[in-house]
């Protein structure tokens, strides 16, 4: 079992929170790292119909009967839970007392903030991250096969093949999740959409263009949008903003949190497709920006991450303000070599935005290099470098 980093902030808050949330994408590992953090914890799958059925006929009687070091696995299927496990807790003013998991991202936030805001400590969980790959000697040779496999856990536990098991898994979210948790009907028109805004990664969203592509309304592709990221599947990263300057794209880009499920959805059928593919590029940066918010989530933090773009196309991939008038400035690119003036753009940016900024290029080839004008850092080292800033 690889060990997942964020374990070590999960213990640590469960002795001053009565209950911890994980929530994240289907099969990114969440029950399994509530059982690792607690292990002596009575582990209650609220898939199950009977327990399920128990749980909503009669809540009070279902938290009597389960009221002390409970997993509650799926609890988005009990939302009937919610107010009962608030009354629970107050009462009985134990740390620890809960862990509840959610795939359901979205439906489980709702209920929180209604029932349980100033009780719950609430982690998102990706897929595994290079990070916890590399520390696990489980990471790929290369930055192709790495992108293709993705990070999905039982990819690398079971050894199984990426082109069976996320196919699976793309069918298994239409079918049984998108059904269940919205009123969409046609799910072979969601599934086209989900095949179209995978071509999109990495790109500012337009639900204009996606609407007229599709041939569906504009107000179905919002609420698809949003189903997708409240359910894990995307990140929206959105625009930097500054009160000085109004020339500033005000759109989101739009990234899918795992590259495996773009390259299925995409028909990508090896990696060494990736090489030569017109979206290469948008891809890698899809891997960079989520190993980078991933650094952050998997420590309890969050990324504070935006991109910075002019209405002329000038563009930082990533801009993090750090304290003050400093901030970490990015570019992303997927070449395996960096020309002299790498940094001419960056510097640019830099005198429009702050001239304290400092200037970073991650980029696709293996070797890191402290330049005059910023940092070069390869997509293999990105969480080392993310450790000493």
């Amino acid at each position: 079992m690889i060990k997942r980093i964020l374990s070590t902030k999960i213990l640590k808050t469960s002795k001053v929170a009565p209950i911890i949330g994980i929530v994240g994408p289907r099969q990114s590992g969440k029950t399994t790292l509530a059982k690792e953090v607690f292990p002596n914890y009575t582990y209650v799958n609220l898939e199950q119909p009977d327990t399920r059925q128990y749980a909503q006929n009669d809540p009070k009687a279902f938290l009597n009967q389960y009221d002390n070091h409970i997993i509650l696995d799926e609890i988005q299927r009990v939302p009937e839970l919610f107010s009962y496990l608030q009354v629970k807790t107050d009462n009985d003013k134990k740390m620890g007392q809960y862990i509840l998991t959610g795939s359901q991202h979205f439906l489980m936030m709702q209920s929180i903030t209604q029932s349980l805001a100033g009780r719950i400590a609430i982690f998102n969980l990706y897929p595994l991250s290079y990070e916890e790959l590399s520390n696990d000697n489980k990471q790929k040779k290369d930055i192709y096969t790495q992108i293709w496999y993705g990070g999905y856990p039982r990819l690398y536990e079971q050894e199984i093949s990426p082109l069976i098991w996320i196919n699976n898994y793309i069918q298994t979210y239409i079918d049984r999740d998108v059904s269940l948790i919205s009123q969409i009907t046609n799910l072979k028109t969601f599934e086209t959409f989900l095949r179209v805004i995978a071509g999109r990664t990495g790109q500012l969203i337009n639900l204009t263009s996606l609407s007229n592509d599709l041939g569906i309304s504009h107000n179905t592709v919002k609420s698809w949008v949003n189903l997708l990221e409240t359910s894990g599947i995307i990140y929206l990263l959105q625009p930097y903003f500054s009160n000085t300057s109004k020339r500033l794209i005000k759109s989101p880009k739009l990234y899918f949190t795992d590259t495996g499920l773009v390259c299925r959805l995409l028909g990508i059928e090896n990696p060494t497709q990736l090489i030569t593919h017109p979206l290469y590029g948008s891809i890698f940066e899809t891997h960079i920006v989520i190993e980078y918010i991933k650094y952050y989530l998997n420590r309890g933090e969050s990324p504070n991450i935006y991109f910075w773009r002019d209405k002329k196309g000038l563009e930082a991939d990533l801009f993090k303000n750090i304290s003050g008038s400093i901030s970490e400035i990015y570019e992303i690119k997927s070449s395996q070599t960096i020309p002299e003036d790498a940094f001419s753009k960056l510097k640019q940016i830099q005198s429009i935005t702050d001239n304290n900024s400092r200037l970073n290029i991650i980029y696709g080839g293996s070797e890191n290099q402290s330049r005059t004008n910023g940092e070069i850092i390869s997509w293999s080292s990105l969480h080392k470098f993310l450790a000493k800033i």
